[in-house]
């Protein structure tokens, strides 16, 4: 470890994953990264997936209405627009560096569907677990346009939209959870640059490459496009890039706690996903 590392327990990568290809809703073509045979969580994160086409029939179909409960959902866009509307009224259109943190609470029936025919649909969809104490929750909405988001710029061109936690410089993303304090963060590093970013040392953390080639750690251990890399125990993340590259940074307190999934539910026990079940069929969400 070099001498400037000296005071940092600088994380490193410990297990990467391309993810799996997946079809869900009505037939959109994404790659589940988490919540898969091949990576089933990584508490408090049930779900990653990412979706990436120019090919209409790839995403058409959408998310027609469907039920959660017990978590939270994160749809991050960076390319195209989708359109949100729920049973409690709530609508809106996701924008390209725009998100939508949505808390299921006890039952919220919503769909999420395309708000275009054609060109590039790209984003991401994750599932954050909520605690025991909040899995009943009232249902709610953060939903922030990109014009809301947080885009730290630095002067050697590194660009950084933060959606939750706080930047080495400061800057604060716009999404508060106290239950897993979040780090969501879009990084943009130009070529020859270096990115560093405090953790909580008992948070779970992973990358996931957008585009380009990261080095990550004093191992300087290569991430490539599309791969998702989880990251040791540690308080600081650096990552570095010779050609320049784009990757999402994503934190967060483990609930180590007991997790139960049935579809789109997710409890601590069995008989809660069977009370799920029956109040979604009769019309208790």
């Amino acid at each position: 470890m070099s001498a400037v590392n000296n005071s940092k327990r600088v994380r490193e990568v410990v297990t990467t994953t391309p993810g799996v290809p997946a079809t869900d809703g009505d037939g959109v073509r994404m790659t589940r990264i988490i919540g898969s045979q091949e990576l089933n969580m990584l508490d408090p994160f049930l779900l990653l997936d990412a979706f990436e086409s120019d090919q209409p029939q790839d995403y058409i179909g959408g998310f027609p209405s469907h039920p959660h409960r017990g978590f939270e959902t994160v749809t991050y866009l960076l390319a195209g627009r989708m359109r949100h509307k729920d049973n409690a009224g709530n609508e809106g259109v996701i924008e390209p560096g725009g998100v939508q943190w949505m808390t299921a609470g006890k039952g919220i029936v919503h769909s999420e569907m395309p708000e275009q025919e054609n060109g590039l649909l790209m984003g991401f969809q994750l599932w954050v677990n909520l605690p025991a104490r909040a899995k009943m929750s009232e249902p709610g909405y953060q939903e922030y346009p990109p014009s809301e988001t947080p885009l730290e710029r630095h002067d050697n061109g590194t660009e950084i939209r933060v959606i939750a936690g706080t930047t080495s410089a400061g800057t604060r993303g716009v999404v508060s959870n106290e239950y897993v304090r979040p780090t969501y963060l879009d990084v943009t590093l130009p070529a020859g640059q270096v990115f560093e970013q405090p953790v909580d040392v008992a948070d779970n953390t992973f990358i996931f490459v957008i585009d380009g080639e990261l080095e990550i750690g004093d191992r300087s251990t290569a991430l490539a496009r599309r791969i998702l890399g989880i990251l040791s125990e540690g308080d600081h993340v650096i990552v570095k890039t010779v050609q320049g590259a784009r990757f999402l940074l994503v934190s967060a307190l483990p609930l180590k706690e007991p997790v139960a999934r049935g579809g789109p539910f997710v409890m601590n026990t069995q008989q809660e996903i069977m009370q799920a079940f029956d109040d979604y069929r009769h019309n208790r969400f």
